[in-house]
């Protein structure tokens, strides 16, 4: 099944709730933008999240050492690269952090640049993004999924990361994004909220619902 990843949490009870709605992964934001924590309140949303979901930590532009570091002190599962990141930067980072690398991919049209093939090879996953000028992410922009397949199942060959969707997606038009281009987590923030940063439980119980009624398996070709 695909799994999911419910983002941009700033409380505790929200991130525990989203856990019960079948989150895979539950994400925290230090990237500039309106759901920033601080270190000690996001250590408070972590705190809430049961081990047996992992824990991602969003970054901007720090530096390999600044996220490595970070990572460590709130035993972070994966790491989320907003800064528009290149395989050296993954690379830079791989030799200071034990844990996952999610490199994240913004784009406002249907081209894919070149070195998101190397991102394939160098991540364990990429993450696909709009872009939105002053945004990193959490816009609720979608993406144009049906021109993206011949472009991303390109990019994908020779790569192992995984595909994780994000940008725009909601309990309406999730389906529709899973059958289009089989990633293997959908990354929702904006799609689930009743305000910025507040997360709205039937939101999330609805967008696992569309999730669980797909019958796509995670990875498979896109054709």
């Amino acid at each position: 099944m695909v799994e999911i990843k419910f983002c941009g949490m700033t409380r505790p009870e929200d991130a525990k709730r989203a856990a019960t709605f079948g989150a895979s992964y539950i994400g925290v934001i230090f990237a500039e933008g309106p759901r920033t924590l601080t270190e000690a309140a996001a250590r408070e949303v972590l705190a809430a999240i049961p081990s047996d979901v992992k824990r991602v930590g969003v970054f901007g532009r720090e530096s390999a050492r600044e996220i490595a570091d970070r990572a460590q002190r709130l035993r972070l599962d994966v790491v989320q690269l907003h800064g528009d990141p290149d395989a050296d930067a993954i690379a830079d980072l791989r030799r200071i952090h034990s844990g996952d690398v999610w490199a994240v991919v913004r784009i406002s049209e249907a081209d894919i640049p070149k070195h998101v093939a190397e991102l394939f090879r160098t991540a364990d996953g990429v993450v696909f993004d709009a872009r939105v000028a002053g945004k990193l992410g959490g816009s609720g922009v979608t993406l144009p999924w049906s021109q993206l397949r011949g472009p991303l199942a390109e990019s994908r060959k020779g790569g192992s990361a995984r595909l994780v969707l994000a940008g725009g997606l909601d309990a309406e038009n999730v389906v529709a994004a899973i059958e289009t281009l089989h990633p293997d987590v959908v990354d929702v923030s904006s799609g689930i909220e009743s305000r910025v940063g507040i997360k709205d439980p039937e939101k999330m119980r609805a967008f696992q619902r569309a999730v669980l009624r797909t019958r796509v398996e995670p990875g498979a070709p896109v054709r």
